[in-house]
């Protein structure tokens, strides 16, 4: 006769939703905090337990079969619950000393965050920082960050936000791009550059449309969506692009290109759950945040 599944571990289905939610092993080890070879053993583990295949293997990482999508939803719910859990116990706790994981973009881990948790780091040397710079917004609830610094307005429930400032966003070229060329006159000599874009990003497509300058991608001379090597592509001369005032006024090597154009301020907002905002260690890093970079960007 046939044995009926048992009741699977939490921790099992806790493992089967952050596979589910990143795709691979690998990253739900790192977003749980266990080894690969411990996340394989608990799908592995569910899997006999409920006597039914949930992922497929492929090259492009674990896929859900028509049975884990029926799974997945309730997993999903239990997953929601115990990070609700571990948030407001996290939130209540009166520790000072511990790790904040900070996540911002590329260009801001960069750029602008070094000094800031440097001075972070000699205030609050009871503090640990983890700094995950990704263009990925990561889901704050499930604790794949503390802090986010986020370049537009959050949505998602349950957190908080708080407005730094708005970026004045400008056209940049090289000192050396235009040694052979004039610096453009009309919107026709603009138009008419070598421009650096994006890839497969169509922000700045939305963006020049949305501006009465109608382009496609190969608009674009060179194309990159890492936000860190674009702008080496436009430091290294390969054409005109958009940067953060900040960042590019202070390259001597950069040029901004005074036209009637004025690009969008790029805003940026410092986001955190609502449950953990009350935690001694993260208020401590959301309050020097907030200052330092109040400080350095208005």
């Amino acid at each position: 006769m046939d044995i009926p599944p048992t009741s699977p571990d939490w921790t099992l289905l806790q493992s089967f939703a952050a596979v589910a939610r990143h795709g691979s092993l690998s990253a739900a080890a790192r977003a749980l905090g266990h080894s690969q070879p411990t996340i394989g053993r608990h799908i592995k583990s569910l899997e006999v337990s409920l006597g039914m295949e949930l992922f497929t293997r492929q090259s492009r990482g674990f896929v859900l079969t028509k049975s884990g999508h029926s799974l997945l939803r309730y997993a999903e719910q239990m997953a929601d619950a115990a990070a609700q859990l571990s948030l407001v116990a996290e939130g209540q706790s009166g520790d000072l000393s511990g790790t904040v994981r900070i996540t911002a973009s590329s260009v801001v881990s960069f750029y602008l965050l070094p000094p800031i948790i440097k001075e972070l780091r000699e205030a609050r040397p009871e503090i640990s920082i983890d700094l995950v710079p990704s263009n990925i917004s990561e889901n704050l609830l499930f604790r794949d960050a503390d802090i986010a610094i986020r370049m537009f307005r959050p949505t998602q429930p349950d957190l908080i936000a708080r407005h730094i400032a708005d970026l004045p966003m400008s056209i940049y070229g090289t000192r050396s791009y235009f040694d052979s060329r004039p610096l453009p006159k009309s919107i026709a000599d603009f138009m008419a550059l070598d421009f650096v874009g994006y890839d497969r990003d169509e922000m700045i497509l939305r963006t020049m449309n949305e501006m009465g300058l109608p382009v496609e991608r190969d608009f674009f001379t060179t194309r990159c969506d890492d936000q860190l090597a674009f702008w080496q592509l436009i430091r290294a001369g390969c054409g005109i692009g958009a940067s953060m005032d900040i960042i590019a006024d202070g390259d001597p090597d950069m040029l901004r290109l005074d036209l009637a154009l004025e690009l969008p301020d790029l805003p940026m907002w410092l986001t955190a759950p609502q449950a953990l905002h009350t935690a001694p260690r993260i208020r401590a890093v959301w309050d020097h945040l907030v200052r330092a970079l109040t400080a350095r960007v208005s």
